[in-house]
């Protein structure tokens, strides 16, 4: 075994366009550092329109793209995939079909979708390097239920999906306000029957009686405060850990991805069920845990001396002008973590490269369509990005040295 692996891992890659043919040396750049990685790990955020078709199943947040944005990605440098995302079944199960037909002809190491609950649930593997290396990717939603893998019982068929980590959003009320809800239910009788028809076409609500009540899709929890909580479905937690710890106990070294929308009101804020998941993972055996979802970088913590990467943020990201949501500059600022680990899997250090998508002067333009590649930083703007991440971080007890236009976390 080599004694010294290098994982570069990025932000997510929403890419709809082969770009290829852009040819600005800041891009080269980012392809050059991607190429020198033993594996360079991203969420491919889409679907494959492919050779088993599909038809679209959102709104004006639908995604899907020709096959050679996989050509893209592998041509970029990456060699390792998460598919769990909310944009993975855009086409339904047969965009399923076709993205795995596609990466799997491609070589990817990948994990996230799978043809069944039974493969969804597996990592992947490979031996990359000369180290065995394992990924297991799952989405947090929210979504539908039919997104998420099933396998064949009774007179269903197995349905593609992803493999899902589920989680239930709840909304936070104090006693007082809680009493209030549960005579409104009463006094409009609404029922269990309701509940179930209301929460077509997914199954209703598991609820504990005694301090969670449901209206229409909202899920109100008892507390002593007012917020918004999230429930964790212990079954698909504990079957994910059980896959981490599977692939651990080979000597593989193991990759953690979480992607989910379950975000905090301010989008650089961690909310606390994601550091439960991540520790989790790492005590069960990863080496590393990578989450996206949240469209900008947030902290990094060294827990039990392995990275926990609590979003990446975005590394391509192709959207449209006319929406206003993504036009704050953090949404296209980012960092690649080349991470190097030992013989024994030990982390040995990170380097941090920031990266803005389009390069600085696309910030100043309002066509968000122009921003296609990903642009290592450099001077004021480097600093910038870094500076951000280490104040960020610092609040969790890491500390980012800047040299020039990188970071470095030392352990």
């Amino acid at each position: 075994m080599n004694y010294r692996f290098t994982l570069a891992v990025t932000g997510q890659s929403l890419i709809k366009h082969d770009i290829r043919p852009i040819s600005d040396p800041a891009f080269l750049e980012v392809q050059s550092l991607l190429q020198r990685a033993d594996l360079a790990f991203t969420n491919f955020e889409g679907t494959i329109m492919g050779n088993h078709g599909g038809w679209p199943l959102k709104g004006s947040f639908f995604g899907a793209s020709d096959a050679a944005v996989l050509d893209t990605l592998q041509s970029i440098g990456f060699q390792g995939l998460s598919l769990s995302n909310n944009h993975a079944f855009d086409l339904g199960p047969s965009g399923v079909l076709s993205t795995l037909d596609e990466v799997e002809k491609r070589g990817f190491l990948h994990a996230g979708l799978g043809r069944n609950h039974t493969d969804v649930s597996k990592a992947g593997t490979s031996t990359i390097g000369g180290r065995r290396v394992a990924i297991v990717a799952m989405d947090g939603g929210p979504g539908p239920d039919f997104m998420y893998a099933a396998n064949a019982e009774h007179n269903r068929p197995e349905r593609p999906g992803v493999n899902r980590l589920g989680l239930s959003q709840l909304i936070e009320v104090d006693p007082t306000a809680f009493a209030q809800l549960e005579v409104i239910r009463d006094k409009v009788g609404y029922t269990a029957i309701d509940l179930a028809n209301d929460s077509q076409p997914d199954d209703a609500p598991r609820l504990v009686p005694q301090n969670e009540l449901a209206i229409s899709r909202a899920v109100f929890k008892c507390s002593e405060k007012f917020g918004r909580g999230v429930k964790i479905d212990d079954t698909d937690l504990q079957r994910n850990l059980s896959a981490i710890t599977t692939a651990a106990a080979d000597g593989s070294l193991v990759i953690a991805y979480l992607h989910h929308h379950h975000w905090a009101s301010n989008w650089h804020e961690v909310p606390d069920w994601v550091s439960g998941v991540a520790r989790q993972c790492i005590d069960a055996g990863a080496v590393m845990f990578v989450s996206h979802g949240a469209p900008v970088l947030q902290p990094i913590e060294i827990y039990r001396g392995r990275p926990i990467f609590y979003s990446l943020g975005n590394f391509i990201f192709h959207v449209r002008s006319e929406n206003s949501t993504w036009t704050a500059p953090e949404v296209w600022e980012s960092v690649i973590g080349e991470c190097s680990f030992g013989a024994d899997n030990e982390l040995i250090a990170i380097t941090l490269h920031p990266i803005i998508i389009g390069g600085a002067e696309a910030l100043h333009s309002k066509i968000l369509e122009e921003r296609l590649a990903p642009h290592l930083a450099t001077g004021k703007n480097a600093e910038r990005i870094l500076h951000r991440l280490a104040e960020h971080s610092a609040r969790l007890g890491v500390e980012i040295s800047i040299t020039g236009d990188t970071g470095i976390v030392r352990v």
